[in-house]
């Protein structure tokens, strides 16, 4: 009976350490992919910058990486939506060469 208990809990403890952050993970990248909207700049996992143009299906977008250049990648390759620095277009340049 002892060793049940030690097999339960340790089935508990790699429920709680591995698979329980692992579909919050999910789930959060999910809402996270679903929000994406025409106009939003985005990070994809590969580094690459870009404005959503389009919203294909649901499996793919259409991206501005550069002015007159459109790339349509996977919508699962977003890694991130880049939130507008207003702030930061707004401060001077720092020297990095101060003399």
């Amino acid at each position: 009976m002892g060793q049940l208990i030690i097999i339960v809990a340790m089935f508990a403890l790699l429920w709680l350490l591995f698979i329980r952050p692992q579909a919050r993970r999910r789930q959060t990248q999910q809402q996270l992919l679903s929000s994406i909207d025409v106009g939003d700049e985005v990070l994809t996992v590969g580094g690459m910058y870009g404005r959503v143009i389009s919203l294909g299906d649901e499996d793919d977008l259409q991206l501005e990486i550069a002015p007159g250049t459109r790339v349509r990648v996977a919508r699962r390759a977003v890694a991130t939506i880049v939130p507008p620095d207003d702030d930061l277009a707004e401060l001077e340049p720092v020297d990095a060469n101060p003399r």
